[in-house]
């Protein structure tokens, strides 16, 4: 847990005066990935956050803009890391308009009846770090991102699951999205009257690195959810839009 930031991986430039700036963690794959090529195609700012450096740059290669995008080497689950991240990505564009809480991830296929988070035969060393992934960290990302989003009277999204809403049984990584759905509705009442929105976003089966090669043939593309994400984003002033849950059809529960 002692990963901090490190110097970010773009050049500089300047920042158009159109747009939104977001920060995403855990942005260099899957729906964080998605998102922000959503978002930076739409003509706003975007800050990504990830902890291996080397993916972080083969992504901010491939995704352009470079005067739109910042790269930044965080934990999502360290406050130092988290905080860092923030003020950067306000240094480098002037205010933030909105985060999304979308790093984090299960230590093995959790529908598998052999997957490393169920209650009977998982392995309890693999837990912790999905754990401070999954719920410290979007708890971390809404404390140091709440003041510039008062400022800005923007949105907090938290990337969910319909595991959160639909228990798994046994499974210690849908108790985690339960906690999310719970940390999301708790940050909605607190940051209401502060004028800031806050939506999760529960997506049912994506295709993704999520599923170690074992995608179920019905999943949606992590596109889909960034286009859920995109919707929450672009609400009119004033709207405050709380839950969105996105399945593939076909997919019952």
């Amino acid at each position: 847990m002692n990963t901090s930031l490190t110097d970010t991986l773009t050049d500089s430039g300047s920042s158009p005066a159109a747009g939104k700036t977001v920060l995403i963690t855990g942005g260099t794959s899957g729906i964080g990935a998605a998102t922000a090529r959503l978002l930076l195609g739409r003509g706003h700012r975007v800050a990504v956050t990830g902890r291996d450096p080397g993916r972080l740059k083969a992504f901010l290669d491939e995704a352009g803009h470079a005067d739109r995008v910042l790269g930044l080497v965080a934990d999502a689950s360290d406050w130092d890391a988290t905080n860092t991240a923030v003020t950067g990505t306000v240094e480098r564009f002037g205010s933030l308009d909105a985060a999304v809480a979308n790093a984090g991830g299960a230590s093995a296929d959790h529908f598998g009846t052999g997957g490393a988070d169920v209650m009977d035969g998982g392995d309890p060393q693999l837990w912790a770090p999905m754990v401070l992934a999954n719920v410290l960290g979007p708890a971390l990302l809404a404390k140091a991102t709440l003041p510039h989003l008062e400022r800005s009277r923007g949105r907090l999204v938290l990337v969910g699951s319909v595991a959160g809403i639909k228990n798994s049984p046994g499974n210690l990584y849908s108790a985690t999205k339960w906690a999310v759905v719970g940390l999301a509705e708790n940050l909605r009442l607190h940051a209401t009257a502060r004028g800031i929105g806050v939506t999760v976003v529960n997506p049912g089966l994506i295709d993704t690195a999520f599923w170690h090669g074992q995608v179920p043939p019905i999943a949606m593309s992590p596109d889909a959810v960034a286009e859920a994400i995109g919707f929450a984003l672009g609400q009119p002033a004033g709207v405050d839009l709380n839950t969105v849950t996105i399945r593939p059809v076909g997919q019952p529960a």
